[in-house]
């Protein structure tokens, strides 16, 4: 089994970080991740988060940006993450009216060659982090998350797949991630579980969007080997894609504190032997 480096997405531990964010990566790094992947900087500078992670013996691979916050200032993004040392700035949800079959998903396709070129030029690559909702069928009969990877070359956007919502969409993660080979250097391992017919998941995930009826099914997601993935699988896959990394995000826990949930997920990979 290769070694991969492993690391942890930040919006895991949002609450912890929020409040000390320095402690919360002495923790991170204690528990033996090798990196972290920003959801935003808590509130202080870039200079002082990159300060935190290397007194920490961490480094940021990569970050997730909204949108939003790269169309409004991009310079300042690219800055601030070329500061702290990313080598990857992804795009990592849509709100409804950015989202494909409607006509702002056209405003996503129109600016993102902007946003690659910024990102590439201060050395970092830019990566589309998938839900499930990218999994609808286009009139032409493409799903559009494969749409939008022909719309631009590799260089300009590659992928962080997050094979949680690969399976929610009914997508074989292991597939699908071959199916990029060469393409997908970022892998979000996130387990799951999910009976019946659910809705209203992407409260969980704590966004705004429009609530559905409750349609009686159950959704959660699980430290690593809890629920429903079949890792072994999706690991080899990754592997054999050339994929670079690998990623634990969880989005919400239940019963366990975020960072318990966190040590038994790393527990759970190196009992795979990584």
């Amino acid at each position: 089994m290769k070694k991969w480096p492993l690391g942890i997405q930040v919006y895991n531990l949002r609450q912890e970080a929020e409040q000390d964010f320095a402690g919360t990566m002495q923790a991170v790094a204690r528990m033996g991740w090798d990196f972290v992947e920003l959801a935003g900087l808590y509130g202080l500078p870039a200079a002082e988060v990159s300060r935190i992670l290397a007194a920490n013996g961490l480094k940021a691979y990569s970050a997730h940006v909204p949108f939003a916050e790269m169309k409004a200032d991009l310079a300042k993004v690219v800055r601030d993450y070329q500061t702290i040392g990313c080598a990857y700035i992804a795009i990592p949800y849509l709100p409804e009216d950015l989202r494909p079959l409607t006509p702002g998903f056209q405003t996503v396709l129109d600016y993102i060659p902007e946003i690659a070129k910024a990102v590439s030029q201060a050395g970092m690559q830019l990566l589309y982090h998938n839900h499930d909702f990218e999994f609808v069928r286009l009139p032409d009969g493409r799903y559009a998350l494969d749409a939008l990877y022909e719309a631009f070359s590799p260089q300009q956007l590659q992928m962080e797949g997050d094979t949680c919502w690969f399976n929610v969409a009914g997508v074989d993660p292991a597939a699908y991630l071959r199916q990029y080979s060469g393409r997908v250097p970022l892998v979000h391992l996130k387990d799951f579980f999910k009976a019946g017919q659910t809705s209203n998941m992407y409260e969980l995930i704590g966004t705004s969007v429009s609530r559905q009826a409750d349609q009686g099914g159950q959704f959660e997601f699980r430290p690593l080997g809890q629920g429903l993935q079949d890792f072994p699988a999706i690991l080899a896959a990754a592997e054999a894609a050339g994929s670079q990394a690998l990623i634990y995000e969880q989005d919400q826990c239940y019963q366990l504190p975020p960072l318990e949930a966190a040590r038994l997920s790393l527990a759970f990979l190196r009992s795979l032997g990584l």
